[in-house]
């Protein structure tokens, strides 16, 4: 009996330490600064990863995504010569359904910008405008 219960307590703590040995722990990876002033410093920090540096979804980490990234240099083309600004703005800061967004494939930017500048929302504005600008600049001739 008492082998039984030394066997079965021998399991529980086997059991135990191979949960904690699984267990993950939260990661959290900061954005690196950049300069508002700059979209083009910020496209390489934040974007280039994925949509690569010329914008042609073509980004070192693209093959390891389940959703491929966008080719941002087509987007103007794919609606109908107009660059859609307000897409592109509403795609960073959130509310846009895109399918790399919504699955958390992809970071959606204003919170982090957020964070970045203490809430300030005219800082946030600016990094925005600025990011939008620049990926407006990568369009398909």
């Amino acid at each position: 009996m008492q082998f039984r219960v030394a066997l079965l307590f021998g399991a529980f703590i086997l059991l135990c330490s191979l949960g904690v040995a699984q267990e993950t722990t939260g990661v959290t990876i900061r954005a690196p600064h950049t300069s508002a002033i700059s979209g083009k410093e910020m496209y390489l920090a934040y974007c280039a990863t994925c949509h690569g540096k010329e914008g042609k979804g073509d980004g070192p980490v693209a093959s390891a995504l389940k959703v491929p990234p966008a080719d941002l240099t087509t987007l103007a083309k794919r609606n109908k010569g107009k660059f859609p600004s307000g897409y592109v703005i509403n795609t960073i800061t959130g509310p846009v359904g895109a399918p790399a967004h919504g699955s958390k494939e992809m970071p959606v930017w204003g919170p982090i910008f957020k964070n970045m500048e203490h809430q300030h929302e005219s800082e946030v504005r600016l990094r925005v405008a600025n990011l939008t600008e620049y990926i407006k600049s990568l369009q398909e001739k």
